[in-house]
């Protein structure tokens, strides 16, 4: 299936990009087909675009239970940023008091994306390219090998700037191209990679263990900021990632599984057992945002129905 060639303008003036997000003027709108209806417009015409198979360190994350905004260590997450403008071409930034903003730039640089779906939050899933591109807007283009190459997104993960992370939808060819280009940065220690202890393993005593000390994957980061800052502590973090029951495929063996099955937890330390490349997400179009506080609370409420319902079985009917 082809992607959606849309051409247009980066705008990033009064916005807070990051490594994998970024606003989006199309020239003209309805090259973006039957996913117009879908993508969330703001009145001055612009659209989020979300990009496709990578996750940069989180700069503002707020977690649903509240806490205000939340980021991993600095300066790796504004390295992503600034790679994503300086790559679209827009420079000269000057960004407000705490970079909580961009207050002027070379704003309106000409880029084009690719596109075949729109989140569940109306952000366009894309890849983003620099500069014009040959085909007419609007047209399907079959994204290979070397058109991925141009791409920011392949561009990111070579620089060990981002994670790879991939979903349901995202074609199997250029998945293998991306993690590639991920593990290959990831031999060379390059960007996040030179720090990244996903795997072997984040020891959280207090919320700022993630925020200003471990850079770890931020799909593991929001789970664990959600978790910390609606309960106060890692402990029962794996139960409540057990109770999310958060679908994932597991692509070293074929099967659907959950992505609490490879995490561990030993006391305060957590780590992932498998690498990001060999994992698929699902989007969860129709499920609803929910703190691991929340899934804490189901999990506990279960654990004790079940107790009740034991009891009753081997000392019969309460």
């Amino acid at each position: 299936m082809p992607y959606r060639l849309v051409k247009g303008r980066y705008r990033v003036v009064n916005y807070a990009p990051d490594g994998d997000t970024i606003r989006f003027e199309p020239d003209d709108r309805e090259a973006l087909g039957d996913l117009l209806g879908s993508a969330r417009f703001n009145l001055r015409g612009h659209v989020p675009l979300r990009l496709e198979g990578i996750d940069a360190l989180e700069s503002h994350y707020s977690p649903p239970s509240g806490g205000g905004a939340l980021s991993q260590p600095m300066p790796l997450a504004r390295g992503a940023t600034d790679f994503l403008l300086n790559f679209v071409g827009i420079h000269e930034v000057v960004w407000t008091a705490e970079r909580r903003s961009i207050a002027s730039a070379t704003d309106g640089a000409k880029g084009h994306i690719l596109t075949r779906s729109v989140d569940k939050y109306g952000r366009v899933i894309a890849f983003a390219f620099a500069g014009d591109a040959n085909e007419e807007d609007g047209d399907d283009v079959f994204l290979d090998q070397e058109g991925l190459a141009r791409s920011y997104n392949q561009a990111a993960l070579a620089e060990g700037l981002v994670y790879p992370t991939f979903y349901w939808g995202l074609f199997a060819d250029l998945r293998t191209v991306l993690a590639d280009a991920a593990a290959t940065a990831r031999r060379q220690r390059k960007g996040v990679f030179a720090q990244d202890v996903t795997q072997t393993g984040v020891r959280v005593n207090s919320l700022s263990s993630i925020t200003d000390d471990a850079v770890i994957l931020p799909k593991l980061f929001r789970r664990l900021s959600d978790f910390l800052v609606a309960t106060g502590s890692v402990k029962d973090f794996h139960t409540a990632m057990e109770a999310n029951r958060e679908p994932v495929l597991d692509l070293t063996t074929s099967n659907f599984t959950h992505f609490d099955t490879f995490i561990e937890q030993d006391g305060d330390v957590v780590r992932m057992t498998r690498l990001l490349e060999d994992i698929v997400f699902d989007p969860m179009p129709t499920r609803e945002t929910a703190s691991l506080g929340t899934m804490l609370e189901m999990a506990t409420h279960e654990s004790n129905a079940l107790g009740k319902f034991a009891a009753s079985d081997d000392g019969g009917p309460e």
